[in-house]
């Protein structure tokens, strides 16, 4: 299906539209966005013509969703882990179903999860995947025509942890090292690798050092947790003397091409290393709250200048991938600890497009409808119960909106999604591959 969309969409015109094109410069633009290959022309322009024609009356259009946080690979773990706090919440449940995992079951929930990120207005993520099988992500990435930036889990430590997890630590930088040679830059460009250590309990100093190093000379991002439950942080502290951030600082994992997901139990030496090394940071507030984690200072971090971004983590811990969702608890959560006028609908819209680029590294290319990015577009419609009135469009947004709401998707120029069907993934298929895989999954992990 894919292939056949590329052959034949040279240009698409989203006509009629309100433009939310999160440009401070020119934050809202009434009439046509035109798109040529896999870059947008032209912004407001009307009386142009296209091989695709999207109507957008009564619908805003703005830049897909980014998400920083993400694992693809526990799409299918949905339910499976409930209503259990972060280290029992893995061993117990998360890291016996990643081990359980063959080469299909990885490939189906991939298919699965992208599906419902599509269909919510997702167009990007940072994901981080279990320690095997992750070749089979990237194909399923590229196959459905979605943008990622994808890294193999690494971990060469930790007690209670499967075998089939439990890596040596060369042999898990020589296949990060595979992965990245195969894989980055792929799909022009749309495809992307990270270096993925799990977290500070489940990696040896010598790989993390190695890590940080490598991805200097490499130019390829990090992508780990950090800081996002007590229990783990007393574990960093017992094992290291130092803090979680202090720690990850201290062997080189910190930095504008570094993304700390969680961030939730900070202290004000540790806040001073993410703004003095210019560390991301992807606020969870879904995941955070069901695993009973806490809730991050993101006012904090904020006012001091540390760039936050959004993600739902995984299905196996919040259970649903809603950027929509995301965003209104995001903003929710800190007016319940510090007042209304905190964590603006403007500010956490920003958080979920212009930060997830900027987390990126994809600023220059994504996160804003500008003439000459790439066209990663929305259209949402407005015409619902739920969001009438609409006195204020970003209110509306981030407050009202559902996922159900969003009715085409366009990433790199071609359709993925349109009328809410998805082109380019067999959803009836991909339910019932799921829903197999899922109990074949569980009846490998001992699970049942």
């Amino acid at each position: 299906m894919l292939s056949l969309i590329i052959s034949v969409m040279k240009s698409i015109l989203i006509k009629g539209g309100t433009l939310l094109t999160m440009d401070r410069a020119n934050p809202i633009v009434r009439g046509d966005l035109l798109i040529n290959g896999n870059r947008i022309t032209t912004i407001g322009q009307t009386g142009q013509v296209a091989d695709v024609v999207v109507d957008a009356t009564d619908c805003v259009v703005l830049p897909g969703f980014i998400q920083t946080h993400i694992h693809l690979c526990q799409t299918l773990f949905r339910g499976s882990a409930d209503d259990l706090s972060l280290i029992d919440w893995l061993k117990m449940r998360v890291w016996p179903m990643e081990a359980a995992h063959n080469a299909k079951s990885i490939a189906v929930s991939a298919r699965l999860g992208i599906a419902e990120l599509i269909k919510g207005g997702t167009t990007n993520i940072l994901s981080m995947e279990t320690v095997n099988h992750t070749a089979e992500v990237f194909k399923v990435v590229e196959e459905t025509g979605f943008r990622a930036t994808v890294g193999k889990c690494m971990m060469d430590k930790g007690d209670e942890v499967p075998d089939a997890l439990h890596e040596e630590t060369k042999a898990s930088i020589e296949e990060s090292l595979a992965l990245l040679e195969a894989w980055n830059g792929k799909a022009n460009g749309r495809i992307r690798y990270c270096f993925a250590p799990r977290f500070a309990v489940s990696c040896t100093r010598d790989l993390l050092e190695t890590v940080g190093r490598l991805a200097g000379e490499r130019g390829v991002m990090i992508h780990t947790h950090a800081s996002e439950n007590r229990s783990e942080c007393q574990i960093v502290e017992s094992e290291t003397g130092l803090r979680n951030i202090a720690y990850l600082d201290q062997v080189g994992i910190s930095g504008p091409h570094v993304t700390l997901a969680h961030c939730v139990h900070l202290n004000d030496d540790e806040i001073a290393i993410l703004k003095s090394s210019g560390t991301h940071v992807a606020h969870c507030p879904s995941s955070n709250s069901k695993l009973g984690s806490g809730i991050a200072p993101i006012k904090e971090l904020l006012n001091r200048g540390i760039p936050v971004s959004l993600g739902a983590d995984g299905a196996a811990c919040n259970n649903r991938l809603d950027m929509f969702s995301e965003m209104r608890l995001a903003a929710f959560l800190q007016k319940t600890l510090h007042g209304p006028d905190t964590l603006t609908a403007e500010t956490v819209l920003r958080m979920a497009t212009v930060e997830g680029a900027r987390a990126l590294g994809e600023q220059d290319a994504l996160g804003t409808l500008q003439a000459g990015k790439r066209a990663d577009v929305i259209v949402v419609r407005l015409n619902e119960s739920h969001v009438t009135p609409r006195t204020d469009l970003v209110s509306t947004l981030v407050y009202a909106t559902q996922a159900t709401d969003v009715d085409t998707v366009i990433i790199d120029g071609q359709v993925v999604m349109r009328d809410r069907k998805l082109l380019t993934i067999d959803e009836a298929q991909t339910i019932v591959e799921a829903n197999a895989e899922q109990k074949a999954l569980l009846e490998r992990a001992g699970l049942n």
